[in-house]
């Protein structure tokens, strides 16, 4: 559909990202169910990273554990995570996008990106993208346009695979009005079951809903927002700026529960040593720690501390141990992770130029 040259948000996606790059690395893996999660060993713990469309149909989801995607489909290729070879798929493709003709790209992640135009065809313009991608790696990707960021993201799924799709004030009711509220970006399975609560289940009736009622529940900052992602309202500026980390993680699952305090203590200081070297790349202070911890058999916890703006390796070692010390004693832990916090470049905070750093 053509109509007068105005500016449109894109939502590029690629399809079934991580099993696409392997399958292209293996292409007798075409057509089959592909796994990828953890070390490829569904009898270690870990969990499905991605999975391709065939392993799908088996029932099998990201974040699914190995072992029972495993179950699911016995007959699925289960791979290992290889980050540094879709880290390097994922530059060409945002490279490709990046060279379109006026494009202003946002990068999402490894396997999206916003990008802003002006053009009176949109879905031409989306479908060149697609070819320039499929040209230079292999990968397919879907489009969704819209007049603002979260109608292009949600527009994208009813394009999926390989397709466009345009999503807009004109027919956002139309499409999105009769389904559920966690359909929406940004609404997920907990707030669409207190939006129920209020007896909200539908887009629809999110978007009539007044913001007075929704502030009770949510806040005067979130039940607004709620509302207006119901009207598929919000940003319409894709914002091109490179993306500064807040702050660095690490996490590993064990494959025997750990209990021994001594041994919570040296995983959690071995996880901070690596933390602190992606830290130590970034020159920023440590403003917050983080520490999650998961208890066998699949209970979550997570604590958390701000501490004052610093460069001290052995100061934030003790504070984290701080954090360690609040683990329940003797309670087996399957998981371990360690979260530093750092200063923004533009966070008064910070009080330290970069050059001081010790680390």
């Amino acid at each position: 559909m053509i109509g007068d040259r105005r500016a449109w948000v894109l939502h590029v996606d690629l399809d079934q990202f991580i099993a696409a790059v392997e399958v292209l690395r293996r292409p007798e893996l075409a057509g089959k169910p592909v796994i990828v999660g953890g070390r490829g060993d569904p009898t270690e713990r870990a969990v499905v990273s991605t999975a391709s469309y065939e392993a799908r149909a088996f029932g099998v989801g990201s974040g699914m554990p190995l072992r029972i995607a495993a179950r699911k489909a016995p007959e699925a290729v289960i791979l290992p995570v290889d980050a540094p070879a879709y880290t390097a798929a994922s530059d060409d493709v945002m490279a490709t996008l990046r060279a379109q003709p006026d494009a202003i790209v946002q990068v999402l992640g490894w396997d999206e990106a916003f990008i802003a135009i002006t053009t009176d065809d949109p879905e031409s313009y989306a479908r060149r993208a697609q070819h320039a991608v499929l040209e230079r790696t292999a990968l397919h990707c879907s489009v969704g346009i819209g007049d603002t960021l979260v109608r292009a993201k949600v527009a994208t799924g009813f394009g999926k695979p390989r397709g466009v799709f345009r999503l807009t004030a004109d027919n956002w009711l139309e499409v999105m009005g009769a389904r559920p509220t966690n359909d929406l970006w940004g609404v997920g399975p907990k707030i669409s079951k207190r939006l129920a609560g209020l007896g909200i289940l539908t887009v629809a009736q999110l978007a009539a809903a007044d913001d007075r009622d929704l502030m009770p529940e949510f806040g005067p900052r979130m039940g607004p927002w709620y509302a207006q992602l119901g009207r598929g309202e919000g940003a319409t500026v894709v914002d091109d700026t490179p993306w500064v980390p807040r702050g660095h993680g690490r996490e590993t699952t064990f494959q025997r529960d750990l209990v021994e305090r001594a041994q919570v203590e040296h995983a959690a200081q071995g996880l901070l040593a690596q933390v602190l070297e992606d830290v130590s790349a970034d020159g920023r202070p440590v403003v917050g720690l983080g520490l999650k911890v998961r208890y066998a058999p699949f209970f979550t916890k997570t604590f958390t501390k701000k501490i004052p703006s610093t460069f001290d390796r052995d100061e934030v070692l003790a504070k984290t141990m701080e954090l360690v010390e609040r683990i329940e004693p003797d309670r087996p832990i399957r998981l371990l992770g360690v979260r530093a916090e750092m200063a923004m470049p533009d966070d008064a905070r910070q009080g330290h130029s970069p050059t001081r750093s010790g680390w």
